[in-house]
């Protein structure tokens, strides 16, 4: 089919080139940002470990400190606070670590397991891996960076699909610059090459990320959760962080067990009074009963149990009995949970990946893989790799713009003298609104801003920015 034909058939060739080009002006700069912050998070176990090293292989002179007495320790050392969890150290030297609520923030204190001194205090969400994920997830700026990821996200996929269609032959067909850059070649060819073979190579695990990312985000993740609320098999709050606000740990409750209607799942009741925001009234926090004793049963057990690290060992959910042992391991289908008797140590019920709904499933499949943990070194390998090549794409993309644009002109491929309709694209534009409904927004938005205000401006402005020739 020879390049006139093309032109000339659907989808519009012209139209498909205008929006790789204004898709890539959106999310090219958030595209370099997530491949480096995500670069960095895909070795979160072995950053936390380095980072956690000074707490490991402490030199010990005397008997190990009773595990209630250890998270005493760290109440004590944030006065107003009550116990979160506890997570057991990492070696059989290492200190632990007991993460205490105190107004609506978490700190984690590191206890030595000897003689209970406060090896450190730092506030859970200012730890560097957790900097890194809000940098990733929201840009540090809450759930507004968080609807300005997604906007970019979603865009993205726009411009992977028109950058494919774009990749196409139109002519004879040639592996080379097609499947592999000619290397050889200078000037227009060289970034061109760069750019299409880089970017088509890269462009399923891209769209992978993309779509794997959607369920942590602010308001696709709320979208989500709202139409799986809609089947009793697929209800319940999920499991993953949305907008960058961790989940309640959950608890898992035994059949010997009952919880109230009006309870939160996962949360006890000093830690619903201390993750409440004080009011004018009280500064502090009203500390509630809980028998910190049954650490010392439970935190044995789930050494025992071989649960994967990291391990949180929480407290009774309000209105139950039985102490909860949860893996957070990021290779999500291997986590599981075991609720304890505390008096007993008896594992009274346990919860895996197999008890979990289908959608559950997918997305927690999903996010280990999203994050490099679902297959070991080969995931990370992957995920590096396709960083490294969007920030190629990005690269060359930014050559070819700036070495191709016309003077004075921001470079906007021009519309067709005729454009073509095409059903088919109306219906897929349709569809993507509907899967992506921030995508849909934004396009209505900027559809809007072409025809009040775009078309209104002088021919010189409009040549500028690529609306008329």
């Amino acid at each position: 089919m020879g390049t006139i034909d093309t032109c000339q058939s659907w989808p519009d060739y012209a139209a498909v080139r205008r929006w790789h080009f204004y898709a890539g002006l959106i999310c090219l700069p958030f595209f370099c940002w997530l491949a480096i912050t995500g670069s960095v998070y895909l070795f979160r176990p072995d950053i936390d470990s380095l980072l956690d090293r000074p707490y490991e292989g402490l030199s010990l002179d005397g008997p190990h400190a009773t595990p209630s007495s250890e998270a005493r320790a760290a109440v004590a050392a944030v006065p107003g606070s009550v116990f979160n969890r506890y997570e057991p150290p990492e070696t059989p030297t290492g200190a632990a670590q007991i993460v205490v609520a105190n107004n609506g923030l978490l700190f984690r204190v590191y206890i030595h397991p000897v003689t209970l001194q406060v090896l450190n205090i730092v506030q859970d969400d200012h730890r560097f891996m957790q900097l890194i994920a809000h940098l990733h997830g929201q840009l540090l700026f809450g759930n507004f960076g968080s609807t300005i990821v997604e906007i970019a996200g979603s865009w993205g996929v726009v411009m992977i699909l028109t950058g494919l269609y774009i990749w196409l032959p139109r002519g004879p067909w040639r592996p080379d610059g097609l499947l592999y850059p000619r290397l050889g070649q200078r000037g227009r060819i060289f970034w061109r090459d760069l750019h299409s073979v880089t970017g088509l190579w890269v462009s399923v695990v891209t769209l992978f990320l993309l779509l794997s990312g959607l369920p942590w985000s602010v308001n696709w993740g709320n979208y989500l959760t709202w139409v799986r609320n809609h089947w009793t098999v697929t209800a319940g709050t999920p499991d993953w962080p949305i907008g960058g606000k961790e989940p309640i740990p959950r608890t898992i409750i035994s059949s010997s067990s009952s919880t109230p209607n009006n309870s939160m799942p996962g949360m006890t009741a000093p830690e619903m009074v201390a993750m409440s925001k004080p009011t004018a009234k009280t500064t502090q926090p009203k500390q509630l009963e809980l028998d910190l004793q049954a650490l010392d049963t439970v935190v044995p057990v789930a050494a025992r149990l071989h649960v994967p690290r990291p391990v949180y060992i929480l407290p009774p959910s309000k209105g139950a009995r039985d102490w909860t042992i949860s893996s957070q391991i990021q290779n999500r289908p291997l986590r599981v949970m075991y609720a304890v008797e505390p008096d007993s140590g008896e594992v009274t019920a346990s919860s895996g990946f197999a008890d979990q709904n289908i959608v559950d499933k997918v997305v927690n499949v999903m996010v280990a893989m999203h994050e490099g943990q679902f297959f070991g070194r080969i995931n990370q390998a992957i995920l590096l790799l396709t960083a490294a090549g969007l920030l190629l794409v990005s690269i060359s993309a930014t050559v070819m713009w700036w070495r191709r644009r016309p003077p004075h002109t921001l470079g906007a491929p021009f519309p067709a003298a005729r454009p073509n309709f095409s059903v088919l694209l109306t219906v897929s534009v349709a569809v993507l609104s509907l899967l992506l409904p921030l995508f849909g927004l934004s396009l209505l938005f900027v559809l809007a801003l072409d025809r009040i205000l775009l078309r209104r401006l002088p021919s010189t402005t409009q040549r500028w920015l690529g609306q008329a020739w």
